[in-house]
């Protein structure tokens, strides 16, 4: 056990200054037409111009087919690998119990709330700063995770504060597709596939996280030695993001 505490300790002074000399951007658009990037030129050409003009907004025409496959690879990259603060806010989600009912509660809450405004925000129905958004995102995560950290199973407000949070997600979403700009006749079909992504890449990171971790459910120390050290570095971090986000 104190080999295991020394290395939780390591991890959290190697890992947390990274991150708070780059904090992690909830709306990586600019990242998307490196060098390495796989993105589309005809896109990525399209957000050129934009930067050079404030007013420009990206108007691509492509088959439908081909907007699909390019929308959801958007979304799924802005969560994998890009959307740090998304992943950490699911592992968050997904540490709050070992039982099947509540983690499918909390994705359910989540996604319909993210939905939501992600689809009002894209069709210019609300809109919200990122001075708000942004800390409120790094604030939900650093939330849940303390609650993972006092409660050992999902408490009954969790759910309502799950839809809260996703709204405020949802918000971080829509400034991804805001942007890029969406071409008005194509907007339905790149939203929805926007969303999708988001879905996929959601799943992949519960699903990697259950991959590795439910082996160890029905150990007596699963809770010490995994839910609550990697609840408190997702805490930390979520509070050092807030702090970056709401006051820098």
């Amino acid at each position: 056990m104190g080999r295991f505490k020394l290395f939780i300790l390591a991890f959290a002074l190697i890992v947390i200054p990274s991150l708070i000399a780059t904090p992690a951007s909830a709306h990586p658009a600019d990242e998307f037409c490196a060098e390495t990037s796989e993105m589309d030129p005809a896109l990525c050409r399209a957000l050129a111009e934009a930067d050079s003009a404030e007013t420009a907004k990206p108007e691509i025409t492509r088959p439908a087919g081909q907007t699909v496959r390019l929308y959801v690879k958007l979304g799924f990259v802005h969560i994998l690998p890009r959307g740090t603060d998304h992943i950490l806010f699911v592992l968050a989600l997904f540490l709050a119990s070992t039982r099947l009912r509540p983690l499918l509660i909390q994705i359910s809450v989540f996604t319909l709330a993210h939905t939501l405004t992600l689809a009002l925000a894209a069709s210019g129905k609300v809109s919200a700063p990122p001075d708000i958004v942004e800390p409120m995102i790094a604030a939900s995560i650093a939330f849940v995770a303390i609650e993972n950290l006092i409660f050992k199973d999902m408490t009954k407000w969790r759910p309502i504060l799950v839809f809260g949070f996703g709204l405020f997600h949802g918000l971080g979403f829509a400034g991804v597709l805001a942007d890029m700009g969406l071409a008005q006749e194509q907007f339905l079909v790149s939203l929805i596939s926007f969303n999708v992504g988001v879905e996929l890449g959601q799943l992949s990171v519960i699903l990697a996280a259950w991959a590795t971790l439910h082996w160890f459910y029905k150990k007596s120390w699963y809770r010490a030695r995994i839910t609550q050290p990697i609840s408190l570095f997702i805490a930390i971090t979520g509070l050092v993001w807030a702090v970056q986000r709401g006051f820098f």
